[in-house]
């Protein structure tokens, strides 16, 4: 019997680079369009794992013989969530709230095989360094914060601005890939 083909519900080119880091390679990119609005009350993490499981469901629907992965991931500082930022003034007001504090970095990876969806979260915490006007702006205007949760992506050169992070690199890249591998070895779907 041959194995299922994987689709990945995402375009994002970090979460291809690193399924590839553990060779996996998508069969199909079907990226899953949904609206990432909070709902009232709802928790960082409750966030994350409900966009990855509609994702996924979305995607599977298309793809019914497939097995399909798909990730989301929130950052958030307390209970306030910074999603991508809309413009470089959105994107300097996220780093200017970032600069010198903790926050959290919450992905969800989702997987669904045959109907049956399977969903992990995992919680990073990342410090970043006081960061000056100047530090901001130069950043800012790379452009690198473009369509990355937060306004920043930890690695490019903001990577720079991390004193320390307790938990997964690559989760806070896009996809937990320890939980990625479990969830996709669990749906019986091994590279």
């Amino acid at each position: 019997m041959s194995r299922p083909e994987l689709v990945l519900a995402s375009s994002s080119p970090r979460r291809i680079e690193l399924l590839a880091q553990v060779g996996i390679r998508p069969d199909h990119i079907d990226p899953a369009d949904i609206d990432e609005t909070p709902l009232k009350g709802e928790t960082p993490p409750r966030l994350a794992q409900r966009l990855a499981s509609s994702k996924a469901q979305i995607v599977a629907a298309r793809h019914p013989y497939a097995v399909v992965i798909a990730a989301d991931t929130v950052v958030s500082v307390g209970r306030r969530f910074l999603e991508k930022a809309a413009d470089e003034a959105e994107a300097t007001r996220f780093l200017t709230l970032l600069s010198g504090r903790n926050h959290r970095v919450h992905t969800g990876v989702a997987v669904i095989r045959d109907g049956r969806l399977s969903v992990r979260i995992n919680e990073t915490r990342v410090s970043f360094k006081p960061l000056s006007a100047g530090e901001i702006a130069a950043y800012v205007a790379t452009g690198d914060w473009r369509g990355k949760a937060g306004g920043y992506g930890i690695q490019g050169p903001s990577g720079a601005f991390v004193q320390r992070i307790v938990g997964s690199h690559p989760s806070v890249m896009g996809l937990p890939i320890y939980e990625a591998v479990q969830l996709l070895n669990g749906a019986g779907w091994r590279p």
